[in-house]
């Protein structure tokens, strides 16, 4: 018999209620809570909380797991380094581990293996490195980045993420000399241009507006930018829009940092999301999906550019040892299935979703690729006016049915499973998915 989820009590249950309280009590409330739900253990696509209850997990802890939870290979490969080395700061002394990984991430990023990688702790500090480096290179000071971007919470990151207000909201002044643009989004055109019109509508925009009255283009360092949205809400742009980007970059010598902390690691199918659109960019930044849920950053960048001083940049922490080995076991672990897996499952999930837009009116749109999907909630397909509200309601209730799924941007569900999960395990949360919808 196929698992299933379980819920023993009413949710949250009794243990769970206590740790909340003392959560409430002692750590910041600044955190995004999406359900009441104090997790204990995981193994593979499930996970179980202190109460007993077994979920199955459709986030992968914002798209992090990619080889789900407590992968038995990656279990072992740490549970070795563990005996053997924790912490030596690369920033002062050299391990093997991360000099490895190095080596790997320049083989396997987009390009030739020319490559140097600069290691962090997260995604932010991975686009933080790849905009000092895009600077300090180019000694350019303007970065245009895109409407409904999410970057990172650090000041520098946080400056060229345009998803969320509230990201924002009482932290200014911010980075200066940030340019925002609107991102090609086919369900949702600006200007009300065709699809087809789509890039070259953008492209124009910034050569013919933005370039003439607020960024000329001799001070712009960089386009900073996510192959397929993330917390904007899953958004994959039209198939021709980042060639045309690249050559107006081109055009002005002007970099490309490819944002790829959500999208990358094999989540869409291939290695690295911007594969799908066949272009090299300049600086690409990788982290959640790159270590199976240890904390590691990482920017690559062709030797040409990444040739800082010594003592420019540096991390206490960033290419742990522990998190070094995790993250070659992972690509291992991509390499030998798990990339094909997520392209496979991915394509099936997708089309089953698109069968559910069918079905209910107010599912306005099914996009994405590979296990990165994203189904818009709207009020009508006609008026697709966003239906925040009833977004959260379907998130909501899929919960309390033992399914685990996130929003992404104002009122899309995002499907971001461990890139192990089978057409089973997605039929079972495909018929939960589907109750709710229903019933809702």
């Amino acid at each position: 018999m196929p698992l299933k989820p379980e819920i023993k009590t009413p949710l949250p249950g009794p243990k769970a209620k206590e740790l909340l309280k003392r959560d409430e009590e002692y750590i910041s409330p600044s955190y995004t809570r999406t359900y009441p739900a104090v997790i204990e253990r995981g193994e593979g696509v499930w996970v179980y909380d202190v109460d007993g209850n077994r979920f199955l997990d459709m986030a992968a802890g914002i798209a992090v797991l990619t080889t789900g939870h407590c992968h038995p290979e990656i279990v072992k490969a740490v549970q070795e380094q563990v005996g053997k080395l924790i912490h030596m700061s690369g920033t002062d002394f050299y391990y093997p581990y991360q000099i490895e990984l190095a080596e790997k991430l320049a083989e396997i990023a987009p390009g030739s293996k020319n490559k140097r990688v600069f290691f962090s702790n997260s995604g932010t500090e991975a686009n933080e490195a790849a905009l000092k480096l895009a600077r300090y290179k180019t000694r350019r000071p303007i970065f245009i980045a895109f409407l409904g971007a999410f970057h990172g919470r650090t000041f520098g990151s946080m400056s060229i993420s345009a998803s969320k207000a509230i990201h924002r909201r009482y932290f200014s002044p911010l980075l200066p000399q940030v340019v925002h643009v609107p991102y090609p989004n086919p369900y949702r055109p600006i200007f009300g241009v065709r699809e087809e019109k789509l890039s070259d509508t953008i492209i124009d925009y910034i050569e013919n507006f933005v370039f003439t009255t607020i960024a000329p283009p001799e001070e712009v360092a960089a386009f900073v930018f996510e192959p397929i949205q993330g917390e904007g809400g899953y958004v994959v742009p039209p198939s021709d829009f980042f060639k045309k980007l690249k050559a107006l970059a081109d055009k002005y010598d002007i970099l490309l940092i490819d944002d790829e902390v959500q999208a990358g690691m094999g989540r869409t199918g291939r290695m690295f999301a911007i594969e799908h659109f066949d272009i090299i960019p300049d600086i690409v930044t990788v982290a959640k999906g790159i270590a199976s849920g240890f904390p590691l950053g990482a920017t690559i960048a062709r030797k040409s550019l990444m040739d800082w001083e010594s003592g420019t940049h540096a991390s206490t922490f960033g290419g742990n040892p522990v998190s070094c080995v995790a993250a070659l076991k992972t690509i291992e672990l991509l390499e030998n299935g798990l990339i094909e897996n997520a392209r496979r499952v991915g394509e099936y999930l997708k089309s089953e979703l698109l069968k559910l837009k069918d079905e209910f009116e107010f599912i306005g749109d099914v996009r994405g690729l590979g296990l990165m999907i994203g189904v818009e909630i709207v009020k009508d397909k006609t008026s697709k006016t966003p239906d925040a509200k009833l977004r959260n309601k379907i998130v909501d209730e899929c919960f309390y049915k033992g399914l685990l799924l996130l929003g992404a941007g104002p009122n899309t569900v995002r499907w971001c499973p461990a890139l192990i999960v089978t057409k089973e395990e997605i039929d079972t949360a495909l018929e939960i998915f589907r109750e709710v919808l229903k019933k809702i």
